[in-house]
């Protein structure tokens, strides 16, 4: 019986034309590609968007039957010592391509390298760019240090456009017989944010018990609430009825599962959509002001319950 792979690697490009978005940062690497003109790069942006799809499909298409042989790919979030500086990443840099100019070493999540790490890389870089190019991922530029920034041709990947998760989506469904009606296909745009992965993580898994995938479904498997309860529990709040938005809080947390980050998270969003009539733009900056601090407190480690309910309090200052 043959294993049937988690759709994001199924359906992962294989060349440079099948990167969804970054239409820019693609069309520099095709040329890149074309000259065999590489230099080192960093890829910053957020998860999911294409980043490590982009430097694979890249490598790919450059060392074509060679690429095991010519790429090696490492995760800093795992090797994130000077050890692994001095050790793989040197070994692999400094020993002769085959059948190819260079090598290319992708270092995944690259942010999450020591300052020891970065600055021992930095010396790598130089030594060995005759026989090897960097490619550097990572979420936030700013943790890197600015002497690796500066040995590097910067790529800044934004989040996808909803029509561009839109179409990969409904490519997806037609090639693995899914029905996707278009509300379910705007709750998973919706809650992935611009994030591929994700969305085809939740397409695949709200696909699981039945080929006909509705909205309800994708915000059951992704552990959401619909984006009407949660500008209803601010509205309650902002009229001053507080057990009432409790109440609701307690439907998004203890129905659908969700976590005190999520519902902060979608609080935030929430607000920045409601238009003028709903929420003011005067009442919208006090609210960010408040997510903002209830947000911090919930990441130092506080209880993520008696926050939320604090926070809802904090809305009642500016009843309607």
């Amino acid at each position: 019986m043959a294993i049937e792979l988690p759709w994001v690697e199924k359906y992962r490009p294989v060349t440079l034309n099948q990167v969804v978005g970054q239409k820019e940062a693609i069309d520099r690497l095709k040329s890149y590609v074309k000259t065999h003109n590489v230099p080192n790069m960093m890829f910053s942006g957020p998860a999911g968007i294409g980043k490590t799809s982009a430097a694979v499909a890249m490598a790919k298409e450059l060392f074509k039957e060679e690429f095991g042989r010519n790429f090696m790919e490492l995760n800093a979030s795992d090797s994130r010592g000077i050890d692994v500086v001095r050790g793989q990443i040197k070994d692999f840099a400094r020993t002769l391509a085959f059948s190819a100019d260079f090598k290319i070493i992708f270092l995944d999540e690259s942010d999450a390298l020591t300052s020891d790490a970065q600055h021992a890389l930095r010396r790598t870089m130089e030594k060995y760019t005759k026989t090897c190019r960097f490619v550097l991922s990572c979420n936030y530029s700013s943790r890197i240090i600015e002497p690796l920034q500066s040995r590097c041709v910067i790529f800044r990947f934004r989040p996808l456009q909803s029509k561009e998760v839109e179409e990969k989506l409904s490519e997806i469904a037609k090639i693995e017989g899914i029905k996707l009606d278009k509300k379910a296909l705007e709750a998973i745009v919706y809650v992935s944010m611009g994030d591929m992965r994700k969305a085809v993580n939740i397409l695949q898994a709200s696909s699981a018990l039945n080929k006909k995938v509705d909205e309800e479904t994708v915000f059951n498997v992704s552990s959401r609430a619909r984006p009407a309860e949660v500008k209803e529990m601010i509205g309650l709040a902002l009229d001053g009825k507080f057990l009432d938005a409790r109440n609701l809080l307690d439907k998004l947390m203890y129905e659908h599962g969700m976590s005190g980050e999520d519902v902060i998270g979608q609080v935030y969003r929430e607000a920045m959509r409601a238009d003028e009539k709903e929420i003011s733009s005067k009442t919208k900056v006090a609210i960010i002001d408040i997510v903002g601090e209830y947000d911090f407190r919930m990441v130092e480690g506080a209880n993520e319950r008696i926050q939320l309910e604090a926070m809802l309090a904090q809305f009642m200052k500016f009843k309607k």
